[in-house]
């Protein structure tokens, strides 16, 4: 390279890097800054592990440390170790659960109890979420959805409480029932599969919202206008065209509120019977006090979780299906 050539490619240099003055310009020259941020901001394998390394550092400490020990417990003849004993491995906290009918039962009954409430979620909350993203005119459906969102402001156990409240002996509906002259003495709506089914849909229908209205909206309005040109009623139009187009926020929206509902436990435990025990309470009994029984609670945690996320895969594998929409 000729003499001339550096020089030019020197000056295009000075030209393409910035130079500061000031006070700015003695912190980008200083050594602290060029072997740091600079370093970062020059070098994109830098930026791209200081950009992951905050959801990985997320992921392994709050998700899959917790489950990690949760299974290792699991395995455990005995926990917490006494003076530092060594660890005796066993299979006996598994197969109790299949041993005994006892926990058997409320497992199943748990698994069927989030079913029920994701399918009366979905049949709620879908008319709510149509009728935001295409009936609202487009500048009010923020207002709409800040409504609608409000009471997930608070906490879970205020929203519990408020259930409690309207849903008493002398809660709203049966003030109410009984100032309209429709019954005599209070109808027990409280601690029952009524009252619990009530309480959960009431605090996870916001798991199935978003995701449904994201899912409708992105829905063209030429598409329903063109079904109906050609004849088609509204339940076809439904069926035909929103629906399929709306699966997408169905699936997500109903593994959500399932993955949810199979593990709730604050509200069983403040808005259930004795005949409504669901596994999650059985879990519970083996963590509480200062008994031996925590690897038992972490085998059951573990079922619980394996089984959960299976079959909401199950569901998200034959319901979602490929990425093209198939209308039916």
């Amino acid at each position: 390279m000729t003499d001339e050539s550096l020089t030019t490619h020197s000056a295009a240099k000075s030209v393409a890097a910035p130079r500061y003055s000031g006070w700015i310009g003695s912190i980008v020259n200083a050594r602290l800054y060029r072997y740091t941020i600079g370093f970062l901001a020059e070098n994109p394998k830098a930026r791209l592990i200081l950009l992951l390394s905050f959801p990985l550092f997320w992921m392994v400490a709050l998700h899959i440390g917790p489950i990690y020990q949760m299974a290792k417990i699991s395995f455990l003849q005995q926990y917490p170790l006494i003076n530092d004993a060594e660890p005796s491995y066993t299979l006996a906290n598994y197969k109790l659960f299949f041993q005994e009918s006892l926990y058997f039962t409320p497992f199943l009954r748990s698994l069927v109890f989030a079913f029920c409430v994701t399918l009366a979620t979905l049949i709620v909350v879908y008319p709510v979420a149509y009728y935001v993203a295409k009936v609202v005119q487009p500048k009010n459906r923020t207002k709409a959805l800040l409504l609608l969102l409000v009471p997930f402001w608070a906490g879970e156990l205020i929203r519990t409480f408020s259930v409690i409240m309207l849903l008493a002996n002398r809660g709203a509906v049966n003030v109410l029932l009984r100032e309209l002259g429709i019954i005599d003495r209070p109808i027990p709506l409280l601690y029952n599969y009524f009252s619990l089914s009530f309480g959960v849909i009431y605090l996870i229908a916001l798991y199935m919202l978003l995701p449904l209205y994201s899912a409708i909206e992105k829905i063209p309005n030429s598409l329903v206008d063109a079904a109906a040109d050609l004849g088609a009623g509204p339940f076809t139009r439904f069926r035909r065209v929103i629906l399929p187009l709306s699966k997408d926020g169905i699936v997500s929206g109903c593994s959500l509120v399932f993955l949810t509902s199979v593990g709730v436990f604050a509200s069983p435990l403040l808005l259930g019977g004795p005949n409504t025990v669901i596994f999650p309470e059985i879990i519970s009994s083996f963590f509480h006090g200062a008994s031996d029984k925590w690897p038992v609670g972490a085998a059951f945690s573990m079922i619980m979780l394996v089984a959960a996320l299976s079959i909401a895969g199950l569901f998200m594998r034959i319901v979602g299906g490929g990425r093209s929409t198939r209308f039916m």
